[in-house]
């Protein structure tokens, strides 16, 4: 039999709401119902534990790149965010060469297979001019659907999500092709007006990528796509709570319209998260970090972001005050739905995965277990 481990004395925080001095139970990597009274115990009064953290939208961390460094940089890049609580997370790509970023999926899918990414998301090249951010401009095309399927096939079952500016020439063939391959079609980097907006949401688009950023402004006669996006029960709408890509009237704009069910906190990290300013790369532009701010070298666009889950999460309870079940559902739960893993993570329950974060009363991380294992054990007590 596996071994067991009780943590107790915490507040939990459930799908139905927070467990005063509550119990979790775990045996070898699920959680489970019951354990024995002489089973190992870990008293964490004072604290929180809330499910393990799910990233959908990470291009890298610990001062390595998703989208060009090597298995070790990216195995690096895991456990750099891993140590700030995200027990799930997706790769994600920036714009480049069509056979790059199909040998890059093939590669990546491989570290999917092993079980160290939950799958691939690719952000460009099948993005709007207007809206490109820091994707770079001259590798940009609209979105073929036989091109969306080669990026599709290339992972090998393992695409998650494709961002694409629905507008373009082929874009609503695309998003249609994306859902019957069992890829999330997410609306971003677009131009689109409301009415294409519905239009991509019809056809099956179900992911917002960083609502409001790279997207027109929301217009009392133009309303454009984060209207069309807000309103839609069927969209999932992203959100980088770093402070510097939201005003919080925006983020409580998203929560009021959308609710604490269809928001999803990410962190659209780049190779600066958990390791410091200075400069480097995001696919082929080069990046200056100063203050924590990502911003490309030639310009001003904001290039991503040096977030990690575990600010996300501080931020969202301390600064904007939304109530940690609120919270938990849009850095756990919604975003586990949207990669339909839901079924093993994303909640503390029975038969799921053993993914969990311990947090002290000022919400500052202090424990994280990945599938039974502690990967930071928390020293209380």
């Amino acid at each position: 039999m596996a071994d067991r481990m009780v943590l107790t004395g915490a507040k939990v925080v459930l799908p139905t709401g927070v467990v005063e001095m509550g119990r979790v139970i775990v045996e070898g990597a699920e959680i489970v119902g019951a354990a024995p009274a002489d089973a190992p115990s870990h008293d964490l009064a004072g604290h929180w534990v809330v499910p393990g953290f799910v990233d959908i939208h990470n291009h890298g961390g610990g001062g390595a790149s998703f989208t060009s460094g090597s298995a070790e940089d990216v195995l690096k890049g895991v456990r750099t965010h891993l140590e700030h609580g995200a027990t799930t997370l997706v790769a994600s790509t920036v714009t480049g060469e069509m056979d790059f970023l199909a040998h890059r999926a093939g590669f990546l899918s491989e570290l999917v297979e092993q079980g160290d990414l939950a799958g691939i998301h690719f952000e460009g090249p099948f993005i709007s001019p207007c809206r490109k951010g820091a994707h770079s401009e001259a590798l940009l095309r609209a979105p073929d659907p036989a091109e969306v399927r080669k990026l599709v096939d290339a992972a090998r079952g393992t695409a998650r999500m494709m961002t694409l500016a629905a507008e373009l020439p082929g874009g609503i063939d695309s998003v249609r092709l994306l859902v019957e391959h069992g890829v999330v079609a997410a609306i971003g980097h677009t131009d689109a007006t409301y009415e294409q907006t519905v239009e991509a949401i019809d056809a099956g688009a179900t992911v917002a990528t960083h609502l409001f950023n790279a997207m027109p402004p929301l217009g009392h006669r133009a309303p454009g796509p984060i209207a069309a996006l807000l309103e839609d029960e069927r969209v999932t709408v992203e959100l980088i709570n770093d402070g510097v890509h939201l005003h919080p009237a925006a983020l409580e704009l998203a929560f009021h319209r959308a609710g604490a069910g269809r928001v999803a906190f990410i962190t659209d990290a780049m190779d600066a998260a958990g390791f410091g300013d200075g400069r480097y790369q995001l696919g082929p532009l080069a990046v200056e970090v100063r203050d924590g701010v990502a911003r490309l070298a030639d310009g001003d666009s904001i290039a991503g972001s040096t977030l990690t889950l575990d600010t996300a999460f501080k931020r969202a309870t301390t600064v904007d005050r939304l109530p940690v079940e609120d919270v938990v559902q849009a850095i756990s739960a919604n975003p586990a739905k949207v990669l339909g893993m839901y079924d093993r993570v994303g909640s503390l329950e029975p038969g799921k995965d053993a993914d969990l974060v311990v947090l002290d009363a000022d919400f500052e991380l202090k424990g994280v277990m990945r599938k039974g294992e502690w990967v930071i054990e928390p020293q209380v007590g």
